[in-house]
C-alpha cells in the first residue's frame, strides 16, 4: 500500500486529504502540531513545520520505512492590511507556508529518492514511489486585499517547487505545486465574501 505523508492534517485542507486518500485506498500518516483530540483514524507525527529540529526528528522516525509520497498542506493566513499585521503574525506565516515547506520538503526527499530507487517499475509508472505536492494559494496571483504577507509566502512556494522539481528530477520524483481557490475551511471563513 502506497504509503503519503501529508503535513497539517489535524484540520483544513489537509484533514479532508487525508480522508480522501485513506479512502482511495493509500496508507495516510499525518504530520500534525499537536495531538489530535479524537482518533482521526490514521497515524500521525508530531511537529512543528515551522522548526526545521522538530521536522528531523518526526522523519527520523521514518528512515526504514517506505514513503510514496508528501503532500504540504500545513498553512497558515491572517486578514490584515499590511501596516497593521504584527511582525509575529508575519514570521509565523511565511516560517508556516514557505519554510515548512521547504523543511518538509528536504526531509522528505531523502526517503522518496531512496523509495523512487527501489520501486523496480517503469519510469513513467503511476507505480513508482517518489511524489512531493506542495499547497500555493491562488491568492498570489489575485493580490486579494488583507491577504498581502500570506499571498507572498505562498508565492514563494511556486519558484521553490519548480527549482525542486529541476534538482530532484535526477532521482525521477516529480514536484508540483497546486494553487487552489477559496474553500470551506477555518482559514477562508473569516473572508469578508467580497474578498474572495
Amino acid at each position: 500500500m502506497k504509503r503519503v505523508l501529508i503535513t497539517g492534517a489535524s484540520g483544513g485542507i489537509g484533514a479532508h486529504l487525508a480522508a480522501r486518500a485513506a479512502e482511495s485506498g493509500y496508507a495516510v500518516l499525518g504530520l500534525v502540531r499537536r495531538r489530535p483530540e479524537s482518533d482521526p483514524g490514521y497515524p500521525f507525527l508530531l511537529a512543528d513545520v515551522t522548526n526545521p529540529a522538530s521536522v528531523a526528528a518526526a522523519f527520523a522516525q521514518l528512515r526504514g520505512e517506505p514513503l510514496w509520497g508528501i503532500i504540504n498542506a500545513a498553512g497558515a493566513a491572517s486578514m490584515n492590511l499590511l501596516l497593521t499585521t504584527p511582525p509575529q503574525s508575519m514570521a509565523r506565516i511565511v516560517n508556516t507556508n514557505l519554510l515548512g515547506t521547504m523543511y518538509c520538503c528536504a526531509e522528505a526527499s531523502k526517503l522518496l529518492i531512496r523509495t523512487a530507487g527501489k520501486s523496480g517499475t517503469q519510469a513513467d509508472s503511476p507505480e513508482r514511489g517518489g511524489r512531493i505536492v506542495n499547497f500555493s494559494s491562488i491568492a498570489a496571483p489575485l493580490a486579494l486585499i488583507g491577504e498581502r504577507v500570506y499571498a507572498a509566502s505562498k508565492a514563494g512556494v511556486e519558484p521553490f517547487s519548480r527549482f525542486l522539481a529541476r534538482d530532484l528530477a535526477h532521482f525521477r520524483v516529480p514536484v508540483n505545486a497546486v494553487a487552489p481557490g477559496p474553500l470551506d475551511t477555518n482559514l477562508f471563513r473569516g473572508v469578508p465574501p467580497d474578498q474572495c
